[in-house]
């Protein structure tokens, strides 16, 4: 048995997803996902998806590890304030009906979010569902128009919801955002959107293959050729009179910090991209030497990895999470099949085609793609601008969560400096 090599992949997958959480920024719990699920969570405060003490009171009630207690005691909460804005719509009161509708979208999504392991779990469709619509409740009751739509997608259709500054109609520039790994067209909703149609974007938010419920319900898993996803979408958004067309950006988060550049390199539609944060090679995260590469194309490779990985999977929650989610996603039928299916998610031969604008985003402490960033950064041609979120300015961590205004503050400025000010826009 080849045991040194499959510690060498179980170390490096360890160091992606580490059970301690001493690089990170620790809230309430030692593992690192645990933690970093809470602090993302509770990062929507800002934006309408949370309350602190709501948030708090919750964590504190979870069972460090115990991903049924995390299940249980989120769903607690979503309950609550879903009820809650049942009595408040029935009396009328749509403000505060909305506000608790909004948050328990996102406390039912994070009830889900350690259920992949079990990717027959019924509790996953279900919880999901009831995470949309709530979304679905808040959405009409907005203070400015938050439409559902369905676009058109090979035979189907990807759901997304356009999101305006208001009801007038008027053209105006369009940014395109989707999430990446694990999160939902909702959840991009207080992560972006909500930011971006202040400042007088439309955004057109969605969800492709992997992603929400095309992956829950059509089962239709991620794809490398993303560029396949986002044309059908362009071509939706060039239907619509509120989009200006000539004013088309596009934003990838996390995964999708891979996902949008690749859309990007072939879709000239899209006039500007942003990547948060920037991966160049998604396969590379798990740091296999070229000798761990040729044994896990082995039978017997595979199946050490396997066990290996399955065992440790048992008592690290991270690794659990990371490993069954890219499982879930991918529709991989082992964690060695999993990490084969990652080699085609690479911009080595892509990012020299990109010829738009592109923003590249880093944050200090990021601990999933660490080092990612600048290389895709270094190998882009086009116009391009580099941005490191740090420790100092609290904006350290994976996609700058629990600094929603500052992220969004700095990303969006420079959108504005492609997409507004050229235009005479303020």
């Amino acid at each position: 048995m080849r045991l040194l090599g499959i510690l060498t992949i179980f170390i490096c997958l360890s160091v992606l997803f580490p059970a301690g959480n001493s690089l990170a920024m620790a809230l309430i719990f030692k593992d690192m996902q645990y933690s970093f699920q809470t602090l993302r969570t509770l990062g929507y405060a800002v934006s309408g998806g949370a309350d602190i003490g709501e948030v708090l009171k919750t964590a504190y009630a979870i069972r460090e590890g115990d991903d049924e207690s995390w299940h249980r005691e989120w769903f607690k909460t979503a309950a609550q304030r879903e009820k809650a804005g049942n009595d408040f719509l029935a009396q009328r009161r749509k403000i505060s009906a909305r506000q608790e509708f909004f948050k328990a979208s996102n406390y039912y999504r994070t009830a889900e979010f350690f259920l992949h392991a079990n990717p027959k779990d019924p509790r996953i469709l279900s919880t999901w569902r009831k995470s949309r619509d709530c979304f679905l409740k808040a959405a009409k009751l907005a203070d400015h128009p938050i439409i559902p739509v369905e676009i058109p997608f090979e035979g189907t259709t990807l759901p997304g919801y356009l999101c305006l500054v208001d009801g007038s109609g008027t053209r105006r520039p369009l940014l395109i955002v989707h999430s990446g790994f694990d999160g939902t067209a909702e959840e991009l909703y207080f992560e972006t959107a909500c930011f971006a149609v202040k400042r007088g974007y439309n955004v057109l938010l969605f969800e492709g293959p992997g992603q929400g419920r095309v992956i829950r319900v059509q089962r239709l898993p991620f794809r490398p050729d993303w560029e396949t996803v986002v044309t059908p979408v362009v071509d939706y958004a060039v239907t619509r009179k509120e989009v200006d067309t000539d004013r088309i950006a596009l934003m990838g988060l996390s995964f999708g910090g891979y996902l949008a550049p690749r859309a990007a390199a072939f879709e000239k539609r899209i006039k500007a991209c942003i990547a948060n944060g920037g991966v160049y090679d998604f396969h590379l995260t798990a740091h296999l030497t070229p000798e761990d590469e040729k044994y896990l194309d082995t039978k017997e490779g595979a199946d050490e990895i396997d066990k290996v990985l399955y065992g440790k999977m048992k008592t690290n929650p991270s690794l659990r999470w990371a490993i069954g989610n890219g499982m879930f996603t991918f529709h991989a039928e082992s964690p060695s099949e999993w990490l084969k299916m990652t080699r085609p998610y690479t911009m080595k031969e892509v990012a020299g085609r990109i010829t738009c604008p592109m923003l590249v985003v880093d944050s200090e402490a990021d601990k999933d793609m660490p080092g990612q960033a600048p290389k895709l950064y270094e190998a882009l041609n086009s116009p391009k601008h580099f941005i490191m979120f740090t420790r100092e300015e609290g904006a350290e961590e994976h996609c700058q969560m629990g600094a929603l205004l500052i992220s969004n503050a700095r990303i969006l400025d420079w959108l504005d400096d492609i997409m507004m000010k050229s235009q005479g826009w303020n």
